[in-house]
């Protein structure tokens, strides 16, 4: 494993050739579900057993706080697994990116909690017994991962060294920070994706939207909020960074530049009929990295759907950085 905070390219060939796979940590995160655990468990060793009958037996590593499904896909490493499959929403699975990132270990999901973005780019079914038909016959892919680092130094609560923070789906900045920052867990282990419905509502009526400027090498401009996107999917039904992909080494960024709260719900129907990037107040570009400035307001970041502090801090792509295990329906250019 690479130094703390540093990624090392894999070997291309190594990387993304069928590798034998025997034994797998599957990292769970109960928290996930809402409360439905009995029925989690069940399907789980359901999973279990079909991924055994395929010659991959899997050792169970529940977590129990925060931090610990990083702490287990290091071990994993460490003990030699040759795959993590990693059991629960969007956090669980960055938590395991963060863990594995730099490593030749792959990454598989059985898909559960609140949201998987991950699963949706890649067609994987909620149904966590079908999804484990498909881990067998998946194919290993090196792709990149985006990181996220302050501009200055702090505390680093990802143990990445030097607070960076790798994401695989999607980062941002401004009123979406704002809305995952403001979230209450209670209330999303209980109402699910309804949670972010009610607490976005709220943040119409109290975020001030302030703006804050983002540079990169192609543009810059002053924004209240910056998608950087990774997938083509963002969370729920949406689709905003729609011409990005896991399988380039750079994001797609969407930033608006509206102070305006009602502007901001005028976005919701015109992200249903397609028509968001037609907006004046609408930008759209491709970069490799993407660096936001400190305003003079205290405005939040998030990665994967997760808190992940305050700017300023860089966006960046990290090439070659994780191994992903890709269901054989998916091309590269999907």
């Amino acid at each position: 494993m690479p130094a703390a905070g540093t990624i090392e390219p894999e070997a291309s060939d190594a990387a993304t050739s069928r590798r034998h796979v025997s034994n797998a940590a599957l990292i769970f995160n109960p928290a996930a579900g809402g409360g439905r655990l009995r029925r989690q468990i069940h399907q789980l060793e359901e999973a279990q057993t079909i991924l055994s009958r395929s010659g991959i037996d899997t050792t169970l590593l529940v977590t129990g706080e925060p931090g610990d499904a990083t702490e287990f896909a290091r071990q994993s490493v460490a003990d030699g697994y040759d795959m993590v499959i990693a059991s629960g929403g969007d956090g669980t699975s960055n938590e395991v990116v963060n863990g594995l990132a730099g490593s030749n270990v792959p990454l598989a999901v059985l898909p559960s909690g609140t949201a998987n973005i991950l699963a949706k780019e890649l067609g994987i079914p909620w149904d966590v017994r079908r999804a484990a038909e498909l881990i067998p016959h998946s194919k290993p892919r090196r792709i990149a991962l985006g990181s996220m680092e302050p501009l200055s130094p702090s505390p680093d609560p990802s143990g990445n060294g030097n607070g960076r923070r790798y994401f695989l789906c999607v980062g941002g900045a401004g009123a979406d920070g704002a809305l995952v920052y403001s979230l209450d867990l209670g209330t999303k282990m209980k109402a699910g994706i309804l949670a972010y419905w009610l607490e976005g509502a709220r943040q119409l009526i109290r975020y001030r939207f302030p703006a804050f400027h983002i540079t990169s090498q192609q543009r810059s401009i002053d924004a209240t909020l910056v998608v950087v996107g990774r997938t083509r999917h963002y969370g729920g039904p949406f689709q905003i960074t729609t011409g990005a992909s896991l399988f380039e080494d750079e994001f797609e960024i969407v930033a608006a530049t509206a102070r305006n709260p009602f502007v901001f719900l005028s976005y919701l129907p015109a992200l249903w009929l397609g028509g968001l990037r037609r907006r004046e107040d609408i930008h759209v570009w491709k970069t490799d990295s993407l660096r936001c400035e400190i305003p003079g307001d205290v405005v939040y970041t998030q990665v994967d759907g997760e808190p992940a502090g305050r700017l300023g801090v860089v966006f960046r792509i990290v090439p070659s950085a994780l191994t992903l295990m890709v269901p054989e329906s998916v091309s590269p250019r999907d």
